[in-house]
């Protein structure tokens, strides 16, 4: 009898088939800031469509068009371009958008639950958006689970081999599992990812960062021996202490063959306001693999060649691309934050 074959997220460095994106609207929180955002979210179309597809979801008719009309306009591949309509409460598909497993070539979506961060914002349209996208045949024949479990796609790193990396202080966060045992959690995300081993990072946040430490702002896997991780070299900042003590839980994390991590550190951009002083999670973690480049984002910041000549010692085969994400971190997010990549054959 030949061996059943087993469920497992890829890495994000594995061959894809294109990207999801939400694109901002008038009736959201982007609303007062469209005219600065929507530029973003035209380059990064523009950059994927240069390596494979992108779907976006459009909040109705309307914008569908001109959202169309945008990127045809900035001269956007549009023969790479999916458009649907389907309504959304915010723009963050990292969240809200599907996992996708493989077994050998056969994929599967995997819809987790969705609530808003633990229910600090509106999320019944966002976590609507996968079950509409999927009656609407862009996933070709790939088939759709819905599990009963809360889980983001920008709290869990993995490496294509069995290792998943994820905070402790998102994952255990009572608003988001509160039934389910750190037991229980483990076993829940090995059986549906294909993991057989999690690593736990307790320490390390950003100031503005409203997901309770998403690990893809904090540290990144770059291939299954290199992690990425963001570094504060300034005693008086006060992200110093949490990140020295991040830093240190990586030292003693070892990869699947027993060997230290090779560790790459992200420099630390200058601290980043909003209009009533708040400050922004400005992060060089959130960088997007795609087929053939790595989309990082910027932020006008004298740290930010800095931070694409490091990851261009991570990904030395893959064109490195900047993105001016500065827009981006109003809503406290950025660039890998908006999107969510699709394995091959899906789209």
């Amino acid at each position: 009898m030949a061996d059943t074959c087993r469920n497992y997220l890829p890495a994000e460095w594995a061959p894809q088939s294109g990207v999801m994106l939400t694109w901002p609207h008038v009736h959201g929180d982007w609303a007062k800031r469209l005219k600065q955002v929507e530029p973003v979210f035209v380059e990064i179309a523009r950059q994927v469509t240069r390596r494979e597809n992108v779907l976006i979801s459009c909040y109705d008719r309307e914008h569908r068009e001109y959202v169309g009309k945008l990127l045809s306009e900035s001269g956007v591949d549009m023969g790479r371009v999916i458009l649907r309509t389907v309504p959304s409460n915010d723009t963050w598909a990292r969240d809200h958008g599907p996992m996708t497993v493989l077994c050998t070539y056969e994929a599967l979506l995997l819809d987790f639950g969705f609530n808003g961060w633990g229910g600090k914002y509106g999320f019944e349209l966002d976590n609507q958006i996968n079950r509409k996208l999927y009656t609407m045949d862009v996933f070709k024949k790939t088939p759709m689970q819905t599990v009963e479990m809360i889980l983001e796609g920008g709290s869990i790193e993995v490496d294509g081999s069995g290792t998943l990396l994820t905070t402790a202080r998102c994952l255990l966060a009572p608003t988001r599992n509160p039934n389910m045992t750190l037991t229980q959690l483990e076993q829940h995300l090995k059986e549906l990812l294909g993991i057989n081993r999690i690593l736990w990072l307790h320490h390390g946040y950003l100031a503005g960062d409203d997901t309770d430490s998403h690990v893809d702002t904090l540290a990144r896997f770059c291939d299954s021996h290199t992690i990425a991780y963001v570094r504060c070299d300034d005693p008086q900042d006060e992200h110093f202490a949490e990140l020295k003590a991040m830093e240190d839980e990586l030292k003693v994390f070892r990869a699947a063959d027993g060997q230290p991590y090779r560790l790459v550190p992200l420099p630390w951009p200058s601290a980043k306001f909003d209009e009533d002083g708040n400050r922004l999670p400005a992060t060089y973690a959130n960088f997007l693999i795609i087929n053939g480049a790595v989309l990082v984002p910027t932020y006008e910041d004298p740290a930010d060649d800095d931070a694409l000549t490091q990851l261009k010692g991570c990904f030395p085969d893959r064109e490195v691309v900047a993105i001016n994400c500065l827009p981006l971190i109003y809503q406290f997010g950025s660039l890998h934050c908006v999107t969510m990549q699709l394995p091959e054959g899906v789209l």
